[in-house]
């Protein structure tokens, strides 16, 4: 079995297949996540992953979650703090410790697997909104469906995080299955 370290590295690696496929004129393209457009979500990404990084380091981020993490070069900004996040993820102690998050602190393992729900999730929501599905990693998303339906994941819906879960065919591809299951209507 993977570890959640496994998995984020699969997250982090699939999310920048899609991240690399977003071309400047995509930016202002609406996502499955509510009022957000693709510069606004890749930007909350890249945000996070760099506090994450940070927390795991004993590091300053360089700015707040939502600072423009992007500025002119969104590609470069994915590739730098992917290398980052992946690092800290890596350390000895990333799993063993606690993890302050903006809603308080959390045991370092339950930290891991709201950070991996976060790239893999926001990752789908950017290849949704720039039309290719086709890089989203299946394995990955199916992998975090059933991680999720094993936990309670229902403490991380409400404003700002998830929204309640979306009907959906079971048949659906496993990346439209967790969207759903995450609050995502999928445009």
């Amino acid at each position: 079995m993977s570890s959640i370290v496994d998995h984020i590295d699969t997250a982090l690696t699939a999310t920048g297949r899609i991240v690399d496929a977003i071309a400047a004129d995509q930016l202002s393209a609406p996502t499955p996540c509510e009022k957000w457009d693709v510069r606004t979500e890749l930007n909350h990404l890249v945000g996070g992953m760099r506090i994450f990084a940070a927390e795991l380091t004993g590091a300053d981020p360089g700015g707040e979650h939502e600072s423009d993490w992007l500025t002119t070069d969104h590609h470069a900004a994915y590739r730098t703090t992917e290398a980052l996040d992946r690092a800290a993820w890596h350390r000895p102690d990333a799993l063993s410790g606690t993890v302050r998050l903006g809603f308080g602190p959390v045991p370092g393992t339950l930290a891991a697997l709201i950070h991996l729900t976060e790239v893999l999730v926001h990752g789908m929501d950017l290849a949704v909104a720039i039309g290719r599905e086709d890089l989203i990693e299946q394995r990955a998303a199916a992998d975090l469906l059933e991680i999720l339906h094993d936990n309670d994941f229902d403490d991380f819906r409400g404003p700002g995080m998830f929204g309640p879960a979306v009907g959906i065919a079971a048949v659906a591809p496993a990346h439209r299955r967790l969207l759903a299951f995450a609050g995502r209507a999928l445009l």
